[in-house]
């Protein structure tokens, strides 16, 4: 078997997966081209496991764990999903940036805080 063939498929896979993170705008579609970029991985870890003639098969082994770990990312990844969708309402990445405590879409100070500066606590 030629390594080439392999490895161009996985190439393109991992660039469609790096597209779809980049370009993406809901939660779901970005996990979804995480897995596209981890099974580009696993193609290329046979591959090359296979190219090699490895006696222990690393790469089918390293394969298997890649797997478990993209199984159990993908778990996590959609608890937090739609537990954010449920809070807020959206999946969309771009409206999600103000995750953090305090921060409100109207511009307007949370109740408690004062105007000192948090990075030098000096009041502005």
């Amino acid at each position: 078997m030629h390594l080439a063939y392999p490895a161009v498929l996985a190439a393109l896979l991992f660039c469609t997966g790096l597209y779809g993170v980049l370009a993406r705008r809901n939660a779901i579609l970005v996990l979804m081209s995480v897995e596209l970029m981890l099974n580009a991985v696993n193609l290329n870890l046979v591959a090359f496991d296979v190219w090699l003639r490895d006696s222990l098969h690393a790469g089918q082994a390293l394969t298997l764990f890649t797997i478990a770990i993209a199984a159990a990312e993908i778990g996590i990844g959609l608890a937090i999903v739609l537990m954010v969708y449920r809070n807020r309402g959206t999946a969309d990445v771009d409206r999600l940036r103000d995750t953090a405590e305090g921060h409100e879409q109207d511009g307007t100070t949370p109740a408690g805080a004062d105007s000192a500066n948090p990075a030098t606590g000096a009041a502005a």
